[in-house]
């Protein structure tokens, strides 16, 4: 079956990276305030999905709590009802569930959905996070698409919704940035070689490392490149040489 295409909108679209979050004005990373103000901007949006101990997809980045809430511990040892009720830093509400935030969205703008890597989380493993994200786009009506770091998340989305387009997050692969993946892993990832076996049709490729041949061979045999993440005018324009379109936060690029 082939790789579900990329709808154009997330080549037209600049992505807001986790929302248009913007701390100091109340709208922190993946918060409906700032799911609500990408919308009204017009921009897309690019959100992440972590697992509750009960089995649905939190919007949220870490697999921890403390960054961005006055909890600790791990995001998947307290259920969806415990995350929700968790006040973000700087926000006047909790953790949103996906369901929540595509009832947000409603189909006005592109949404690019990251699956965090389960893998790196304490019992964590592939499945139980690609079946939540499956079943909360169940029924959603407007253009969605699916990636992740983890190969093998990718081959689940697959499997669990082969209808909705996916990608691959890639990147440089530096062994001090992307600790604590193995050295001997980053080597192999580094080189794109999944590309084929999970069905992708779109990169979101680390924008420092845009140049690499692979990204170009790839994007010569039909693959779409978006790039992450984008801080200014000026790395736009650099990234803009090699990717069609940018995730970025910071700034406000121009819109179609």
């Amino acid at each position: 079956m082939p790789a579900p295409a990329l709808p154009p909108e997330f080549l037209s679209h600049p992505l807001a990276h986790r929302a248009l979050h913007d701390r100091a004005r109340g709208r922190p990373e993946n918060s409906r305030a700032a799911i609500r103000a990408a919308v009204a901007a017009g921009y897309g949006i690019e959100i992440d999905l972590q697992l509750s101990a009960d089995g649905v997809a939190m919007v949220f980045h870490d697999e921890e709590l403390n960054r961005l809430t006055e909890a600790t511990g791990w995001v998947n040892q307290r259920s969806a009802a415990e995350l929700g009720a968790l006040r973000l830093r700087d926000a006047a509400d909790g953790i949103p569930t996906l369901t929540e935030v595509l009832a947000l969205v409603a189909g006005a703008v592109p949404l690019l959905i990251e699956v965090k890597d389960q893998t790196l989380t304490p019992g964590g493993t592939i499945g139980p996070l690609e079946q939540a994200t499956a079943t909360a786009l169940q029924g959603y009506e407007g253009p969605v698409a699916l990636m992740s770091f983890n190969p093998d998340s990718v081959a689940e989305l697959a499997r669990r919704a082969p209808h909705l387009p996916r990608g691959l997050t890639t990147g440089a692969y530096d062994y001090a940035g992307y600790a604590p993946l193995p050295p001997a892993l980053c080597d192999q990832l580094r080189d794109i070689p999944d590309y084929d076996r999970v069905g992708a049709s779109f990169l979101s490729h680390e924008a420092a490392d845009l140049a690499r041949p692979r990204v170009a061979a790839l994007k010569a045999q039909g693959a779409r490149i978006l790039c992450w993440t984008i801080k200014s005018p000026e790395a736009e324009a650099a990234a803009r040489k090699h990717a069609e379109n940018i995730t970025f936060e910071g700034y406000l690029p121009p819109k179609p």
